[in-house]
């Protein structure tokens, strides 16, 4: 067979890529009852069982693609199509209950395994690295769930996040790295195997001299911007930004509580001054860059800063102290950062391999996020990787990095 996408592994040894990430789903949801498993703990969220139904019915109708033949259960599409059912919906569609999610999510790896294993030699690499993705993006998904639940998780410890040093002399965030103009080729190189259609074609940008933060804006620094009065003074927050701030009431990040701490899953914590700031919406990272008078970077200045040299993509497992060649520290797998680009396709944009997976969000009403989260895998936390999100959710693992002109 020895055919590769970018999974790190020929496509040989895609059934352990399969295999460890199913092991990851089973785990986050192995402490839970079915009644935990199907309810809609969030509106913002799916029922946790529906993203195991969706998981398998995505294997089903994916791989059955790559071997051009029928799938397991053709009766569930309309059921598990993430984009015809709203997340505010779902709790209200006849689901599989938990034991029949668990039986279809068996039953669709079997023949996943069993294929790759009889008839490997014919099945699209790229749609097999698609599923494994896939699976590994809902991981973080329901991650975001138990968060918002307050629900344990065995992973919780994949939340230690990288800590800044915050005996600067302006607290970590506000300290910055200046870098050069550069033409710089972006998004991912189509050598390297797998990429998301919304990372090609790969093309240069003309990025001008500006500055970066040399780290994630940190707990210290949010904390002084409350203090300031960050939450009630207009003149920081865009118009749209003031009006989602008085009607979700918000006076600190999604997950602190009056008392000076936050979750992180089921567990309610202090505040640790060194952590960088999460669950903080497009709007609230705005509004904070505004009361220093700077901006966040656009994904372009992002992708050079976070790049090993200024015109190569990062290749390497991320790790929460990685320091880039230009001094730009923990860029990749801390929080989401949000960018202060808008959310469309690369000149030359091709759908692939699906239209639905980014071309419907494409326009001026999804913001750009990069690097990765503390909730991520390493497929996903690359230095190209794109998400989106509306600029007024908060649930992801979301942060900011602050950048300016020179």
């Amino acid at each position: 067979m020895n055919r590769g996408g970018s999974l790190g592994v020929e496509l040989d040894s895609a059934a352990v890529a399969l295999g460890e990430t199913r092991q990851r789903t089973l785990a986050l949801i192995a402490d839970f009852g079915s009644d935990t498993l199907e309810a809609v703990h969030s509106k913002l969220m799916s029922p946790l069982v529906w993203d195991l139904g969706h998981i398998a019915a995505f294997e089903d109708l994916w791989i059955s693609r790559a071997i051009e033949g029928p799938m397991l259960r053709a009766d569930l599409v309309d059921i598990y199509d993430a984009d015809e059912t709203p997340r505010a919906k779902r709790g209200d569609l006849p689901f599989l209950k938990t034991s029949e999610a668990l039986d279809y999510l068996e039953q669709v790896q079997a023949r996943t395994l069993s294929l790759l294993e009889s008839d490997g030699a014919r099945m699209n690499p790229d749609l097999v690295e698609l599923v494994i993705r896939h699976e590994q993006q809902h991981n973080e998904t329901m991650l975001q769930t138990l968060q918002l639940a307050h629900l344990n998780s065995p992973f919780g410890d994949r939340l230690e996040r990288f800590q800044a040093d915050v005996t600067l002399s302006e607290p970590a965030g506000l300290n910055f790295v200046e870098i050069d103009a550069a033409a710089v080729p972006i998004g991912a190189d189509p050598e390297a195997g797998f990429a998301y259609d919304n990372e090609r074609p790969r093309h240069v940008v003309e990025v001008g001299p500006f500055k970066i933060g040399r780290t994630p804006v940190t707990n210290a620094a949010w904390l002084e911007f409350i203090e300031r009065g960050g939450y009630e003074r207009s003149e920081w927050w865009s118009p749209e930004g003031w009006a989602w701030r008085t009607a979700e009431r918000a006076s600190a990040p999604l997950t602190w509580t009056p008392d000076g701490r936050q979750w992180r899953l089921g567990e309610l914590r202090a505040i640790d001054p060194a952590e960088p700031v999460i669950h903080v919406s497009w709007f609230e990272a705005d509004a904070f860059a505004r009361s220093h008078g700077v901006r966040l970077p656009t994904e372009f200045e992002w992708e050079l800063a976070a790049s090993w040299d200024p015109i190569a993509e990062l290749k390497v497992t991320p790790e929460a102290g990685v320091v880039s060649p230009l001094g730009v520290q923990g860029m990749i797998g801390n929080v989401w950062e949000w960018t202060s680009t808008t959310f469309d396709g690369y000149p030359g944009f091709v759908a692939y391999p699906y239209s639905e997976y980014s071309e419907q969000f494409f326009g001026d009403r999804y913001r750009v996020l990069r690097g990765g989260s503390c909730a991520s895998r390493p497929l996903i936390a690359t230095a190209t990787f794109r998400n989106w999100d509306l600029p007024e959710r908060r649930q992801i693992f979301s942060g900011l990095r602050l950048a300016s002109d020179i």
